[in-house]
């Protein structure tokens, strides 16, 4: 069975998406992946899509979700970006925080090193959620 995952960050504009997008595309058989904000930015970062275009992703279509925007229930993992205070505390099985700065200000190498931190700590994801389906 597939784990329900919700990555969250303020906006749902850049560090979220790039998480969900990852989720889908890289594994979608062990991971229902969804993004929301604490407080949505009303559209996808123009950067965070072009740079997720590198990597044959594409989030152009997607847009940011608040939190009332996202399945009701509990989540196997509840994943948060970093966002302090602003981090919402929803049911999860599992919270961890990736303590990932915003890349929106960052210089465009920096965001890239943001989104493939981020594609890295989702790969170990879905790493740890295929073993614990095994179990």
């Amino acid at each position: 069975m597939k784990k329900k995952v919700l990555f969250v960050c303020v906006e749902n504009s850049c560090r979220s998406q790039m998480a969900e997008g990852f989720a889908r595309k890289l594994g979608n058989n062990v991971i229902e992946a969804f993004s929301a904000g604490s407080s949505p930015s009303g559209k996808v970062n123009d950067r965070a899509i072009s740079f997720m275009k590198e990597k044959d992703i594409d989030l152009g279509t997607h847009s940011p979700k608040g939190l009332m925007d996202i399945p009701a229930g509990k989540w196997d993992y509840l994943i948060t970006m970093g966002c302090g205070d602003a981090c919402p505390s929803l049911p999860a099985n599992k919270r961890v925080d990736w303590n990932l700065p915003d890349p929106k200000n960052l210089s465009d190498d920096d965001f890239r090193k943001a989104r493939d931190e981020i594609e890295l700590r989702v790969k170990n994801l879905i790493k740890e959620c295929s073993h614990e389906s095994d179990k």
